[in-house]
């Protein structure tokens, strides 16, 4: 019997997450798939991280990160270190996941060798260009490109639909992230990070930030941690856990508000297990990140975004997520709603996902192997509860 290469790509911690429930899935299949993979090293510090937790070995690292870099510069160079490398390996498939530059840079240097593509968590749309920057746009690309998209979602699909995709080049799969949070939750986690060692800090309501979206960089942001002040002063019971984000002006508008503020921990960028299981000893959630909106419903918490569009509708409508955007009196106004009404709370508490059920690397690894004709029975779809 023959048998497949499967080349993946991907250059982030986001991605990494969201890959790595898969190549697990993949060694199931050694008598029928190979594997490659290649990191571009969009994101260096972050990558390393993520690669070290997961024990991945890559086989080719462009790495590519400079400080400073433009979106124009790591396109570029993604691209042709990326082109010189399927060139060499020739696989059946390219897999990529999600929405960033890296991930339009390597479906592009696919379909410049006439190489198959599988995009994983295709479809997510605001419909706003602009919004997420350039993620939105990212993902359009890569779905020009893309043969066979793996939505996580019928919304997704949908949207794939609406811009002509085929419905038989479309597979809904749930999303990867719920695989990898199912295999990192433990009951009785020892954090890695010093500071969270000591367990007083959990005798508090912890609501959890993270910020790191473009568009929020600057006095959106500021007006967030002004909010953040604003909740601390006025609730006693309650403390901030605020992992930064690696960018610098990030960092230097967070620290230059809440550094040393009594009941605000900042951080460094957490391992992923540790910010995992953080989120499940949270009380609320406030980001302005894709992922945790897709991972809060599933530890049952609520979370609210800042942001005033998203390209993960179904979360909000099931009602554990709501957008809040980043005016200061909204945010402290949806904040303390929760904070204070129980029964606003225990409504954005279900513990229901629609973006997955912790399947759909299985999925979306037997959906390849039918594609290619090395099993007999194309896997059943995620349906959402």
């Amino acid at each position: 019997m023959n048998k497949i290469e499967i080349a993946m790509i991907f250059g982030t911690r986001p991605e990494t997450i969201k890959i790595f429930p898969i190549i697990s899935e993949i060694k199931k299949y050694s008598h029928l798939i190979d594997y490659r993979i290649i990191v571009s090293g969009q994101h260096r510090e972050m990558l390393d991280q993520m690669l070290e937790i997961f024990q991945i070995q890559p086989d080719y690292d462009l790495n590519i990160m400079q400080q400073g870099q433009s979106l124009s510069n790591i396109t570029k160079n993604s691209l042709s270190g990326i082109e010189k490398i399927l060139k060499k390996e020739r696989p059946s498939m390219v897999l990529v996941q999600g929405d960033t530059t890296t991930t339009f840079a390597g479906a592009l240097a696919a379909f410049y060798q006439k190489i198959k593509i599988g995009h994983v968590e295709a479809g997510l749309r605001t419909h706003n260009k602009y919004y997420p920057f350039p993620e939105e746009v990212n993902r359009h690309l890569t779905s020009v490109l893309t043969d066979l998209h793996f939505t996580p979602t019928k919304k997704s699909c949908e949207n794939l639909l609406s811009e002509g995709a085929k419905r038989e080049d479309i597979f809904i799969s749930g999303n990867t992230v719920i695989d990898s949070l199912f295999l990192m939750i433990k009951e009785n986690y020892i954090f890695r990070e010093p500071l969270l060692k000591n367990k007083k800090i959990f005798d508090k309501k912890i609501i959890l930030v993270t910020m790191h979206r473009r568009e929020n960089w600057g006095e959106p942001l500021r007006k967030t941690c002004r909010a953040i002040n604003k909740i601390i002063d006025e609730h006693p019971d309650v403390s901030v856990i605020f992992p930064l984000h690696k960018n610098p002006e990030i960092r230097r508008n967070v620290k230059g508000i809440l550094q040393n503020k009594k009941d605000i921990l900042l951080l460094d960028t957490l391992d992923y297990d540790d910010m995992i299981n953080l989120m499940s000893k949270s009380y609320i959630m406030l980001t302005d990140s894709g992922g945790i909106q897709e991972e809060g419903p599933s530890v049952g918490k609520p979370v609210l975004v800042l942001r005033d569009e998203t390209e993960r509708p179904e979360a909000v409508e099931a009602g554990v997520v709501k957008l809040i955007g980043t005016n200061e009196k909204r945010v402290c106004r949806e904040v303390v709603t929760l904070l204070d009404n129980r029964d606003k709370y225990r409504e954005m508490s279900k513990n229901i996902n629609p973006y997955g059920d912790g399947k759909a690397s299985e999925r979306i690894v037997k959906k390849i192997l039918y594609d290619f004709n090395l099993i007999n029975k194309s896997p059943d779809e995620f349906k959402a509860k």
